[in-house]
């Protein structure tokens, strides 16, 4: 049986938090809110609790989780840190952006998959920072999905994939940010950005000179390449019906739409600005054109909500790649297997 709890996200109830800390003292699984998603938590010095939230999830073992810490300065308990790390602690932590940094014994290869490096977070929601306080240990935690499906910005997204397979969900209300934390590999004196998110590459760049952009944040990655971070590697966040991508002029890519209402059993995720010109059946909006970061905070949630719809293919807007558009980017064609259509 899955406990739910609700807590206040401004000021979680001690002693709530304090029974989900057991439960990660424990060995066992606790679902939580973020400032970016719901993560599925464990004892990150627990090898065999990281097993269990691979099996929970279904996930392949190869796909490293990400290591949630109270401080910034925690991380010294599980990795090698450097004077860049701290820089990018200055600017950007607590916040949603997670560091991969070369990894200590007292982090098993089960939390990195395989790897010796991990990737070390320091969460700003409250909640969150309460729990890993609580708990004592840094809390191993990817997104609590299943894997594969969007990732869940609302506590009954969680309750609708994991219920039965963990042990607590805890209620902190819907996220702020919407999409997965930003991840960077430190290399020397340059960062290698692994996955965009809502620290930028701009404000990256603010940090570090050097910023570079791994090809596997806009390409697919090859079938015999290890992933470096959460995300790279497999099929993320897909609906259950074919997503295609529309590259082109808005005007351009409304009017397909349009079209395609009329002759298939199709669905449509667009823009405020789109709705009054399409069909608003199966129609889903995401915010208006130029506000990313409403389109970012929406998208899981559209991306589930389509799932609902008896539709045959879904067709939305290639986004744009500046600013916190290159994660949203990103998201998408993962979630359309890089399926893009210009029109």
């Amino acid at each position: 049986m899955t406990e739910i709890i609700t807590v206040n996200a401004e000021q979680p109830e001690t002693d709530k938090l304090q029974a989900a800390a057991d439960i990660i003292r424990a060995g066992g699984l606790v679902a939580f809110p973020t400032e970016t998603v719901y993560g599925l938590g464990a004892d990150a010095t627990d090898a065999d609790a990281a097993k269990k939230i691979y099996a929970a999830k279904g996930r392949p073992s190869d796909n490293p989780l990400i290591i949630h810490v109270a401080a910034p300065s925690d991380a010294e308990l599980y990795a090698h840190t450097c004077e860049l790390y701290y820089r990018l602690a200055k600017a950007f932590m607590p916040g949603p952006i997670t560091v991969i940094l070369p990894k200590k014994n007292t982090v098993p290869h089960s939390v990195t998959g395989g790897l010796d490096t991990v990737a070390v977070r320091c969460p700003s929601h409250p909640v969150a920072s309460a729990l890993i306080s609580a708990a004592g240990v840094a809390i191993a935690a990817p997104s609590a999905n299943l894997s594969g499906s969007p990732s869940p910005t609302k506590a009954e997204h969680v309750i609708s994939d994991l219920s039965g397979r963990v042990d607590m969900i805890i209620d902190g209300g819907e996220c702020e940010i919407g999409l997965e934390s930003t991840i960077v590999k430190i290399d020397g004196d340059s960062l290698t950005l692994l996955r965009p998110g809502a620290v930028t590459y701009d404000a990256l760049l603010c940090v570090c000179e050097s910023v570079n952009i791994a090809p596997a944040v806009t390409e697919q990655l090859g079938e015999n390449e290890r992933p470096l971070s959460p995300g790279m590697k497999y099929r993320h966040y897909a609906p259950k019906a074919p997503l295609i991508l529309l590259d082109g002029a808005a005007s351009e890519v409304v009017a397909y739409m349009r079209k395609a209402q009329d002759s298939q059993n199709c669905a449509i995720i667009c823009y405020d600005e789109d709705a009054s010109e399409l069909i608003s059946d199966k129609l889903i909006t995401i915010g208006a054109r130029d506000d990313l970061e409403a389109q970012a905070n929406a998208l899981f949630g559209a991306l589930r909500e389509v799932n609902g719809f008896d539709a045959e293919v879904i067709y939305a807007h290639l986004p744009p790649k500046e600013g916190i558009g290159l994660a949203l980017y990103n998201r998408m064609i993962r979630a359309a297997a890089h399926t893009i259509k210009k029109v």
